[in-house]
């Protein structure tokens, strides 16, 4: 960062040692313009005369990224090498691989889960297991991002990994052969009692209306009969992605989302294409600050037009369209072309003083925003005349802020300061020792005070420093997470979401109140009389 900066001092000193002589002279017909010329006479100064030698190259391509941050738009960006190839990944869900999903826990890769219909998966690798050798070699000590770079590569190459795995003695050796993999956007969803169902959709991709059709299709043959979709922590995607999800739940013609920008075909608006697969179903929509883009385009949709019930709190407020320009094999351009607005003309652009206040806005803020600042935001009205809020996000139809940690659970984070990681690990660790005991066979298991008192001896032996006074003050807390990690590595993703639903009040209201509604009117006369009651009407 000092060296751009510097850099960029010294194109400022420049252009004040050459500038009096440019501005005194006025560009005459066929001479090239004035900012132009001065462009060439400040690279052609820094070029020669910089104390640091830079290749016209660097120059140009420093030139490149200074023209967008001077737009002062953190969403432009030029993208190359391994910032292209991510984004590719993540707008696709394709790469070639293995198929786990893993994490650094007490200094080994562990696999947190395997991919379904993956060499991974095939192979018989399970959660929990700890790869300790890749090709010969140890480990221990190796980053997510050594790990995930080493196990990706070319389909249909070969890769030997050894296994620790939790309750064997000895390690286990795979042979496995990459391939190419999609990892799906909507996984397998949760079925509560009185057929409610869970799905969760993130980010939107290039297939998330076909996964997310599958899965309500899926979870309807097992019974569900309403729905709860869960956007939270959902970053957005790709608009057209996110358009094709809100054309799951609206009728033929409606308004999805419009677009508004200079460049061609950026201003238009986006339509449902055909009827809705499912109109008797009681949808629910969570989502939180953490809810953005494409995310919001489904959320404002669904909520304009009175099909969902969105519940949780106000959304990020990313409402700018980026459009991707290749400009050469590996290279691409990311840049904003529009702005975008839901049904009823909210914008879903959150207002901010600048970028960089956008960007540090902070979390907790917009968490625990209070309903007068919400009253105060401006109105904006559903197809059925229900009031809905406008300044940037969307504000759900019932605010449920999560919960907070009590004084004695604050105490215990603040004691743990820097040593999270060391908590995590123990935590993890634990975990699969009960896994490999076989001591859990039910997905209500206690966590009981033996087992809590465990964790605290596990943290002392990592040199985490701490009174039994703080540790018990946060033993609730730690029971939650105990229990949390416990579900994950023994009953799989599912088991844990059912276990977190009890903790959960943003899920607990809507299972609340889709519990008392039969169809989609019943449920959106339920959500008015909510909001009534908390406005004080």
């Amino acid at each position: 960062m000092n060296h751009r900066w510097s850099i960029i001092s010294a194109v400022v000193l420049v252009s004040f040692a050459s500038g009096g002589f440019l501005l005194e002279r006025s560009a005459t017909e066929g001479e090239p313009a004035f900012e132009e010329t001065l462009f060439e006479k400040v690279r052609s100064h820094v070029s020669h005369y910089y104390v640091d030698s830079l290749t016209d190259s660097d120059l140009y391509r420093k030139a490149a990224d200074g023209m967008l941050v001077e737009l002062k738009d953190p969403y432009s960006e030029l993208l190359m090498g391994d910032d292209f190839k991510a984004l590719t990944e993540q707008t696709t869900g394709n790469y070639a691989g293995l198929g786990i999903q893993i994490d650094v826990r007490d200094g080994w890769i562990t696999i947190v889960a395997p991919l379904p219909d993956t060499p991974a998966e095939r192979a018989g690798l399970e959660s929990g297991d700890q790869i300790v050798e890749v090709d010969g070699v140890s480990t221990e000590g190796w980053s997510s991002e050594k790990a995930v770079s080493t196990l990706r590569g070319q389909p249909r190459s070969k890769v030997k990994i050894v296994v620790r795995r939790p309750g064997v003695s000895s390690t286990i050796p795979f042979e496995l052969t990459r391939a190419r993999i999609h990892q799906k956007s909507v996984p397998e969803g949760t079925l509560y009692d009185g057929g409610i169902g869970l799905i969760e959709l993130n980010p939107v991709a290039e297939t998330s209306a076909r996964e997310l059709r599958e899965e309500i299709e899926r979870m309807r043959g097992l019974g569900m009969r309403e729905l709860i979709l869960d956007l939270r922590r959902n970053p957005g995607g790709l608009l057209v992605q996110g358009v094709a999800v809100a054309d799951l739940f609206l009728d033929q013609g409606d308004e999805i989302v419009s677009t508004r920008g200079r460049a061609p075909n950026s201003t238009r608006t986006f339509n449902d294409e055909g009827p809705q697969p499912w109109p008797e179903l009681p949808v629910v929509v969570l989502v939180n600050y953490y809810s953005a883009s494409a995310a919001e385009i489904i959320a404002g949709a669904l909520q304009d037009h009175d099909r969902a019930v969105v519940i949780g709190t106000p959304t990020f407020g990313k409402g700018l369209v980026q459009t991707l320009y290749e400009l050469d094999a590996g290279v691409a351009l990311k840049l904003t072309t529009a702005r975008w607005f839901t049904p009823s003309g909210r914008t879903i652009q959150r207002e901010a003083d600048s970028s960089e206040t956008e960007l540090a806005a902070m979390p907790d803020s917009a968490e625990s925003e209070t309903d007068s600042t919400i009253s105060n935001r401006p109105i904006f009205h559903t197809d059925a005349g229900r009031v809905v809020r406008g300044g940037g996000g969307i504000v759900p139809d019932v605010v449920v802020r999560p919960d907070t940690l009590t004084v004695g659970e604050r105490a215990f984070i603040d004691q743990l300061g820097d040593k999270v990681a060391e908590y995590r690990d123990v935590l993890v660790t634990y975990a699969l020792e009960v896994k490999g005991a076989n001591r859990i066979d039910s997905e209500d298991f206690e966590v009981t005070p033996a087992m809590t008192a465990d964790v605290l001896r596990r943290l002392r032996a990592k040199g985490v420093t701490m009174t039994d006074s703080v540790f018990n003050s946060g033993a609730t807390l730690v029971q939650e997470h105990v229990g949390y990690e416990v579900a994950r590595y023994v009953f799989g993703r599912s088991g844990e979401l059912r276990r977190r639903a009890a903790d959960d009040l943003q899920l607990q209201r809507a299972l609340a109140m889709l519990r008392e509604a039969d169809s989609p009117a019943e449920l959106m006369t339920h959500a008015t009389a909510s909001a009534a009651r908390a406005s004080g009407r």
